[in-house]
């Protein structure tokens, strides 16, 4: 066998990869036949079950389709699919926060279970390993001295530390626990961070569109905000900001430069690199939100700007809420040279983090579960994603355009101008369907045609109905 030496899982997954690229780079086209699996396994040196394993593979990414008694055909790929979303214009000043009206309207109203809900960017139960977790904290319990009923350290539980200090090397970080302060969520994280370097009336960038959560958080602390434009797959305009930060006197900047929410960009690692020197050179900190960080649809994580940070200039935030426990609420930030600071921030904030929860994660990552999760969260995402997309093409009408991200839970859709995506949420919520009007991810009420889609939940028939539906009412708009 030419590939005896690669495991049967690692094998069918190796032949679909090289077949997906095929169809990725056009050399298989849509409605082409592919080999029968016969024919693939004595070509590449198979068995029939690693054959047939990836083709199975492929036709659960929507990607290739079986037809009775003719064989396996390329049915969708990426590139033959809606155009990418344009990149928005900028910001022509710096602007205080009003958007919590419009979310709290959008989201009042997304409470019942029997929607259909595109709204929320966050994994569904399904894809979590709750059996697992409850082990970890019945032994969590088991360990416990004082059955977890204790303040823990103000810093974080010291293993659960260690643990994330190892997570970073995923990264090219070089952690040790000492670095690290565990917060009550990612949010928390963020809000101790911008209370640590900023003052009210100061002006931080951020990317446009951005998570609305993070004006809700600005404006709570009286800060402005400048949007910086964002390209729906490299991220942020790094000539434009540097032009606003002399321009706008910014004091922070705030990015999530892995999987931005909601268009799902990534900043590549080269342009990490060039966005640390610039804001050292400037003396400007970065609070770098790696949230999605860990849910890649690639072979290999993309850094952190913090790996190339040098001056402690940089302060990493994430949580374990998007990739394992949403209800934990566990994350941590890597403050650099403003450690003390937040410290104390927190010591007045909240004293300390959930106990329980804490130890917990801490057993769950220490027993190696946690990587093992991440791969199949990773399969299990990447599927949904491409379906999702695969279902937009087929339901939204001509001119629609979708973005391809490579990791995280969102796509982003852009429709015809004449279309209110806040309207269009309101008629979908008739049709128990909720989305995420563009309106709520810019301080400015822009994106009035946009919207985000989450791809948290897996595909089923009710999913394609909702898909269908919302193309629908697009279409009637």
């Amino acid at each position: 066998m030419k590939h005896e030496t690669l495991t049967a899982d690692h094998l069918y997954q190796e032949v679909a990869e090289r077949i997906e690229l095929l169809i990725e780079k056009k050399a298989l086209k849509v409605g082409d036949k592919l080999l029968s699996v016969r024919s693939l396994s004595k070509e590449q040196g198979i068995s029939l079950s690693t054959a047939f394993q990836a083709y199975y593979h492929l036709e659960s990414k929507g990607l290739v389709e079986a037809r009775p008694q003719s064989g396996y055909y390329v049915k969708f790929s990426p590139k033959h699919t809606l155009e990418i979303p344009l990149c928005c214009s900028p910001s022509e000043e710096a602007v205080p926060v009003t958007l919590d009206e419009m979310i709290s309207s959008v989201y009042n109203d997304l409470r019942s279970n029997k929607l259909i809900n595109f709204s929320l960017g966050a994994p569904a139960p399904e894809l979590l390993p709750a059996a697992k977790l409850n082990k970890a904290v019945m032994q969590a319990l088991r360990s416990s001295s004082d059955s977890c009923l204790n303040y823990e350290h103000i810093q974080g539980n010291v293993e659960l530390r260690k643990q994330i200090a190892r997570q970073s090397f995923n990264w090219g970080g070089t952690l040790s626990e000492d670095d690290i302060v565990v917060t009550a969520g990612c949010m928390e994280a963020l809000s101790l961070s911008l209370k640590a370097i900023t003052k009210p009336g100061d002006a931080v960038a951020i990317e446009s569109p951005t998570y609305f959560g993070i004006f809700q958080v600005m404006e709570s602390l009286g800060l402005k905000v400048v949007e910086i434009p964002t390209d729906p797959a490299t991220g942020i305009d790094l000539d434009y900001l540097e032009t606003s930060i002399r321009k706008f006197n910014i004091k922070t900047c705030l990015f999530v430069c892995n999987f931005n929410n909601p268009m799902g960009s990534c900043l590549p690692d080269e342009k990490k690199k060039k966005l640390v020197e610039l804001l050292t050179r400037h003396n400007v900190p970065l609070i770098e939100d790696d949230i999605y960080g860990e849910l890649f649809f690639g072979k290999t994580r993309p850094r952190t700007c913090k790996s190339f940070d040098k001056k402690g200039m940089v302060i990493q935030c994430g949580s374990f809420s998007k990739s394992l426990a949403p209800g934990y609420r566990i994350g941590w930030a890597v403050p650099g040279k403003f450690k003390e600071n937040v410290i104390r921030l927190k010591r007045m904030n909240n004293v300390s983090t959930n106990t329980l929860a804490q130890s917990a994660i801490a057993n769950f990552l220490a027993n190696g579960r946690y990587e093992l999760h991440l791969r199949h969260l990773r399969k299990a995402l990447h599927t949904q994603c491409l379906r999702y997309i695969q279902a937009v093409s087929a339901y939204f009408p001509e001119g629609t355009r979708v973005t391809r991200p490579e990791g995280g839970f969102a796509l982003w859709l852009e429709l015809d101008k004449k279309i209110d995506t806040y309207k269009l949420h309101k008629r979908a919520l008739k049709h128990g369907i909720g989305i995420a009007p563009g309106q709520i991810f810019s301080s400015q009420g822009r994106f009035e045609n946009c919207f985000r889609m989450s791809f948290g939940q897996p595909w089923s028939d009710r999913i394609e109905q909702g898909i269908r539906t919302l193309g629908e009412l697009v279409r009637k708009y």
